[in-house]
């Protein structure tokens, strides 16, 4: 006889049934009353070595018996779908629920994970340890700030991650550890985020398609770039980019780049400062930031210094004689006044 056992004390209570009754209990297995089974089965040596030899035809129905029970208790543990979701074919649909958190329990073999158009404000830690099959997460328009550290350490074959629509101020170094296997990261449309850590993007070499377009951004270190020896296609436009010398870098990048790697050049502005808003920002050229390599020499310093003595000089001088000015017209208002007298 197999050994029986429970779940929790307050899910619903499973036994297996004694093996002398299984074949009278099928039917009402194939009609789903009986709940999941939890107990450990003894192996297939020890239960026939436990049971009378019955014949030819009652052994055969036994082991199909048992096969059937078998795999309906495997399906129903590797298939269950989360409440107000949708699953087919290891696509696993949670969009527009109104969900405010991530459902918590998800098929393991779930390949593609759509929690897009929800109210999520944040995903728990360890979210993604059990889905090693995971390669699509869509977390698009939500009301998320940040994701936990070490979120995607075991999602190794994670490619498409979407995270535009929602209320990120900033990526951080760690943001991306180890999903190494991304070729797409959509960033677009996060009004707030207003700096990329130079090691945002570090190791993703696999990256293909990355999108900051229409963010809070007013500039992007080089390294956060150079680091992308596949990068395609780069969408930036939308920022409020400030094309002081501090973009130069970014952009002579750009400009080496910009046959292999398309952008949305016309959607790329400047905002600042005041000499080039509104300009293109691949329009701007090395002339652009001359201004940005002068340097001044002994002469221009000794020139200087001149001036500034100079004017020094003749602000004293302009002192002195407003000075006596100013005394000779108050003697000669008081000699006026005497006289008068």
């Amino acid at each position: 006889m197999l050994r029986s056992s429970t779940f929790t004390d307050s899910g619903p209570r499973c036994s297996c049934l004694p093996v002398s009754q299984t074949l009278n209990s099928m039917d009402t297995v194939l009609m789903g009353s009986l709940q999941h089974c939890c107990c450990q089965l003894p192996k297939m040596g020890d239960t026939w070595a436990q049971l009378p030899w019955p014949g030819p035809p009652q052994a055969a129905m036994l082991l199909v018996s048992l096969l059937l029970a078998a795999g309906l208790m495997h399906s129903d543990a590797g298939t269950s779908c989360p409440v107000l979701c949708t699953c087919h074919n290891q696509v696993v649909d949670c969009s527009s629920q109104r969900l405010f958190s991530v459902p918590p329990d998800l098929p393991m073999d779930t390949q593609n994970l759509s929690l897009a158009h929800n109210r999520i404000t944040a995903v728990p830690p360890g979210y993604l340890t059990c889905y090693m099959e995971l390669r699509v997460l869509d977390l698009r328009n939500n009301s998320l700030m940040e994701l936990p550290r070490g979120l995607f350490l075991h999602a190794k074959r994670l490619a498409h991650l979407d995270l535009s629509y929602n209320n990120f101020s900033h990526v951080p170094a760690d943001m991306f550890q180890e999903a190494h296997g991304l070729v797409h990261i959509d960033l677009s449309h996060n009004p707030w985020l207003r700096r990329v850590h130079p090691q945002a993007f570090q190791g993703l070499v696999q990256l293909r398609d990355l999108d900051l377009s229409y963010g809070g951004l007013a500039s992007l270190s080089l390294e956060a770039l150079e680091g992308l020896p596949g990068l395609v296609t780069l969408q930036i436009g939308g920022n409020p980019w400030v094309c002081g010398c501090t973009m130069e870098p970014l952009l002579k990048w750009l400009r080496n780049r910009i046959q292999r790697c398309t952008a949305d050049s016309q959607l790329a502005e400047c905002r600042g400062p005041p000499e080039v808003e509104g300009a293109p920002l691949f329009s701007l050229t090395e002339e652009s930031f001359k201004a940005c390599h002068l340097t001044l020499t002994l002469d221009d310093y000794l020139f200087i210094a001149f001036v500034g003595f100079v004017v020094s000089i003749a602000s004293v001088a302009t002192n002195f004689l407003l000075g006596i000015t100013a005394n000779c017209c108050h003697r000669w208002s008081k000699a006026s006044e005497e006289e008068e007298i």
